[in-house]
């Protein structure tokens, strides 16, 4: 008789669940304290900037500089958590914890276990760009009813980052070199992608250089439902950008790490 006549093997879909539902229940066991700091940062980072340098700046071409700020940080919380998670969490469940030596003894190929963890950085990114919204909601910085849409906005930007990270995590060695990557990619990546000033303030070949970063796209997505009247057909290519991004880094992160778990 067949085994799997015998045993029920689970759907590709029940598979990617069962790593995503993992990752879910280890996060809520301490979920304050996970939740703090993406929580926080952006909000401390709207005060500081959005307060204080707001005080001077009252607007940002036509729109309200606290508005223009809030709607650009809303993508940048979901970008750090998914990196966090993709890069020193994806390290330590790999080489510390050997977490993924257990999850493969179960019917989980590395592609289930790699896409269950792209998924759940995904789902992060979108709570925590939620979270934020939901303050500036609050305190009426933002009232446009489509900016509910900026939370999935977020969630392809927590994809797009999950991705991204989970290749750098393929290929490094030591922990510590997580450092050269938020700090030479993502720090500047934040500056120089239109959250904090417009891109057209930038000399020319610097906007060039931000239309190449892909938080520039999200930025920009995510700000267009906040602002009304900001929706336009530009939105089809910063979202094909971000399809095409993902695809391939995706791809990159599925053949190194891949190849990482099996030796």
């Amino acid at each position: 008789m067949n085994f799997n006549e015998i045993y029920h093997l689970p759907s590709l879909w029940e598979r990617i669940i069962s790593v995503w539902y993992r990752h879910v229940r280890v996060y809520n066991s301490n979920f304050l304290s996970n939740a703090f700091p993406p929580f926080f940062e952006p909000l401390i980072f709207l005060a500081g900037l959005g307060i204080g340098l707001g005080a001077y700046i009252q607007t940002m071409g036509a729109v309200n500089y606290l508005l223009f700020l809030a709607s650009g940080l809303i993508v940048t919380s979901a970008m750090y958590t998914a990196s966090f998670e993709c890069t020193y969490g994806t390290f330590i469940r790999l080489e510390f914890d050997k977490t993924y030596d257990g999850m493969l003894g179960a019917p989980i190929s590395p592609n289930d276990l790699i896409a269950g963890e792209i998924l759940f950085a995904g789902t992060k990114g979108m709570l925590f760009s939620f979270a934020v919204l939901l303050i500036t909601w609050v305190t009426g910085i933002i009232s446009s009813p489509l900016s509910i849409l900026a939370a999935l906005v977020g969630f392809i930007c927590g994809i797009m980052f999950a991705t991204l990270s989970m290749f750098i995590t393929s290929f490094v060695k030591n922990i510590n070199h997580f450092n050269f990557y938020f700090t030479g990619l993502l720090s500047p990546m934040f500056f120089f992608s239109g959250v904090v000033f417009p891109l057209e303030n930038l000399p020319k070949v610097l906007q060039y250089v931000a239309e190449a970063i892909p938080l520039t796209h999200v930025v920009r997505m995510a700000r267009a439902f906040c602002i009304p009247g900001g929706v336009n057909s530009y939105l089809l290519f910063d979202l094909s950008y971000s399809v095409v991004f993902t695809v391939f880094t995706g791809w990159l992160a599925l053949r190194g790490l891949k190849k990482r778990m099996i030796v």
